[in-house]
């Protein structure tokens, strides 16, 4: 696991919230910072790589997990 990245819970929101949420906060951070982002949402498999290929952000590792799925993402440039 990877230490240095925050924790952003948003289990239990549906689509679009998950990649809305996760954009605003990616907007906040430094270049090459990093992110797991907690979903629930089954669509979230589908709409957070799309979202990070399109945003230019770099997916690092996907995670299922016990009631939905773990995103570790690097913010891009």
């Amino acid at each position: 696991m990877h230490e240095t990245a925050d924790i952003y819970d948003l289990r239990g929101l549906n689509c679009p919230l998950p990649v809305l949420k996760a954009k605003r906060r990616l907007a906040d951070m430094v270049p090459g910072s990093l992110l797991w982002v907690e979903t629930t949402d089954a669509l979230a498999v589908i709409d957070i790589p799309a979202f990070c290929q399109d945003a230019g952000h770099r997916l690092v590792e996907t995670a299922a997990v016990t009631g939905g799925h773990r995103f570790l993402i690097e913010r891009g440039p």
